[in-house]
This record gives C-alpha cells, sequence and structure tokens, in this order.
C-alpha cells in the first residue's frame, strides 16, 4: 500500500520556481546545496525547520515561472515528501512527476492547515487529515505518472525498463 503521512507547511497561491529555489543559487546543480535554500525568500529559516516527510500545502498555481527542474529536484532533496495544491503549473507537475515527486490536485486543500498531521493514500486516493479527521478525494494521478512516481522518477523508470 502506498501511503504517505506526514506534517504540512502551507504556502499561498502562485508559489512560483523563483520562490521555491531563487535564482541566485541555479550556480549549482547539486541537489544538496539546492536543498538548503527551498522557500528561502519566504521563509529564510523553512530548510532547517522542515523534517524529511512533510508536506507542503498550497495555494492554486503552485511552481508556475520558469520551467526549471530545479525546483523539484530541491524540494525532493530537502526531505518534502509530497505536495497538494488545487492547481499546478503545467511544466512544475510535469517535472515534478519526472523527478518522482509526489504532488497532488485537491481543490479544497487550503482547508489543511499548517500543522496539520496528513495520510496521503495513493491507492484509494484519498487525503486524511488526522488533526481535523476529515477525509478528501484528490484528483486521481494517471497509472504512468503512479509508476514514475514509485520508480523514483523517470530516470530511474527508464533504467528500469532496460
Amino acid at each position: 500500500m502506498n501511503i504517505i503521512i506526514g506534517k504540512t507547511w502551507n504556502f499561498g497561491a502562485n508559489i512560483d520556481t523563483d520562490i521555491i529555489i531563487a535564482a541566485r543559487y541555479l550556480n549549482s546543480s547539486d541537489p544538496q546545496h539546492l536543498a538548503k535554500y527551498i522557500m528561502e525568500d519566504v521563509d529564510p529559516e523553512f530548510s532547517k525547520k522542515l523534517s524529511k516527510g512533510d508536506i507542503i500545502v498550497a495555494g492554486e498555481n503552485f511552481g508556475c515561472g520558469s520551467s526549471r527542474e530545479h525546483a523539484p529536484i530541491a524540494l525532493k532533496t530537502a526531505g518534502v515528501a509530497a505536495i497538494i495544491a488545487p492547481t499546478f503549473a503545467r511544466i512544475f507537475y510535469r517535472n515534478a512527476f519526472n523527478m518522482g515527486l509526489p504532488i497532488f490536485e485537491l481543490p479544497q486543500a487550503l482547508e489543511i492547515k499548517e500543522g496539520d498531521n496528513i495520510s496521503i493514500n495513493l491507492d484509494e486516493g484519498t487525503i486524511v487529515n488526522n488533526t481535523q479527521n476529515k477525509t478528501y478525494k484528490f484528483i486521481p494521478i494517471p497509472p504512468f505518472m503512479q509508476e514514475l512516481i514509485n520508480c523514483g522518477g523517470l530516470i530511474n523508470y527508464a533504467k528500469k525498463r532496460n
């Protein structure tokens, strides 16, 4: 059974890739280096407060802006287990799955408050807010995209097929 359990961190709408990882850090493509600076312009201490397995909840259009793979790579390397938002920028959506970072479209995402403990059941298509005792159905992830997540991203998927 595919279940992700974690504490949530909330961000607003239109979080662009420059907010996720500022361009000034893109002189390196080292995932460990990038992970230290995620969301720095919103919360300079965020990467230090984040625990492995935590989940980001955001408003609409998460990941808009530049089409840089660095954003999902930095989030995943920092320990973000998943992202929940009503909508995602299309290029971020694709890059996230290509990097093996699970993202979930949930219109009611902002009902989940920062610090809530949630469980995401990929097999059932549900998000359970254990803090608020509420259950939500997320927009289903196509089977191929689920396989990308299970493999850890597109490169691992391609290696597995060869």
